[in-house]
């Protein structure tokens, strides 16, 4: 359903501070906690005594505590001491490989052996003082790669979005989607247009004016597992469009980050960056706001599609040329499931001596 042996986003540090947090991430139970010297450790959430949530505990000193009889958790997922008991023998917990990078915390729900930090995407905008970023947290009861077929095609903000972002030029421009290696990109361009209410106001949010014609472009690339990162933005028409000056334009990536929960929830870390004015926290809020209403307008539609498809599994659904961006990641995905399927099998063989 989905692959593991992979860096997904767990959560943000803020979820993390003096208190364990428990989270599904691709089925498999985690508590997240900071251990000694506040570093970020991720264990099975089970307590091997009495099967309890390890994040129903506490932190001391560094180390989990159940909050249950007292068993006290390494990092390492061996049990440390318990009240009045000898611990050995205990059986380990699944340790998880765990990073945190560029303001979010990434697991690892799969093997932690194969888990390399070098694989966790690249984020420029999180390091760079040109950019700035303001973002939030969704828990949303559908298949992860629904948000991806909905990200991977804008057309529906002309319709979900039509008071924010939405407008009829979307669904007359048209559409060009390529897949370059684990990538897929598509991309719209439109030409000569006035501006929706949200690139109203950012327009406005960088001293530009908002009532004159513009240029806009929706750029969405997906890479697997699950992220996909948007550029957008507008600029004066005539100035370039995508390639204009920063002084005619307003533009930002907008961040989507999908952790599958289970088959059928997910956690979507949203969010845009930017990197005009990057000083101005009162336009990050502002922003950020704005963006937060907009993602929310999804998530009725996407939770009613996932019941309709729970409801009528037998139901083949079309695919149209705007779908291209979610059937090529689909395939990439697809792919990724098959890999580490193979693998399995054969490390299976192996244990088994078949081989």
């Amino acid at each position: 359903m989905f692959p593991k042996n992979t860096w997904y986003v767990a959560c943000t540090p803020d979820e993390v501070t003096d208190k364990p947090l428990g989270r599904t991430i691709c089925n498999e139970a985690i508590v997240f906690y900071r251990g000694h010297e506040g570093k970020i450790a991720a264990v099975e959430d089970f307590c091997p005594h009495r099967g309890a949530p390890l994040s129903l505990g506490f932190v001391r000193d560094g180390e989990l505590v159940c909050g249950y009889h007292g068993l006290v958790m390494g990092c390492d997922g061996h049990t440390q001491s318990m009240p009045g008991q000898r611990v050995r023998g205990f059986p380990c917990n699944k340790v998880y490989a765990v990073e945190e990078r560029y303001g979010f915390i990434w697991v690892w729900p799969g093997e932690a052996a194969q888990a390399d930090p070098a694989l966790i995407p690249h984020l420029e905008w999180a390091v760079s003082p040109q950019w700035a970023y303001g973002g939030g947290l969704y828990h949303i009861n559908c298949d992860y790669r629904l948000m991806i077929d909905n990200l991977m095609d804008l057309t529906h903000e002309t319709y979900v979005h039509a008071s924010s972002i939405g407008q009829k030029e979307i669904d007359e421009a048209p559409v060009s989607t390529k897949v370059e290696g684990e990538m897929v990109v598509t991309s719209r361009y439109m030409e000569n247009i006035m501006a929706p209410p949200f690139w109203r106001a950012a327009l406005r949010g960088n001293g530009l004016a908002d009532d004159v014609p513009v240029d806009r472009w929706q750029i969405c690339r997906f890479t697997p597992p699950s992220h996909v990162l948007i550029e957008v933005g507008v600029a004066h028409a005539g100035n370039g469009g995508y390639e204009a000056d920063a002084s005619f334009k307003a533009s930002s990536i907008v961040v989507d980050f999908i952790t599958p929960e289970t088959e059928t929830s997910i956690w979507y870390f949203w969010g845009m960056a930017r990197n005009f004015r990057p000083e101005d926290q009162q336009l990050t809020d502002t922003i950020r706001e704005g963006q937060g209403k907009i993602f929310a307008e999804d998530l009725e539609m996407l939770e009613r599609q996932q019941q309709n498809l729970l409801r009528h599994p037998e139901r083949n659904l079309l695919k149209l040329n705007i779908d291209a961006g979610g059937v090529q990641s689909r395939k990439i995905i697809d792919r990724w499931l098959a890999a580490e399927q193979s693998a399995l099998i054969a490390t299976d063989k192996v244990a088994a001596g078949q081989v």
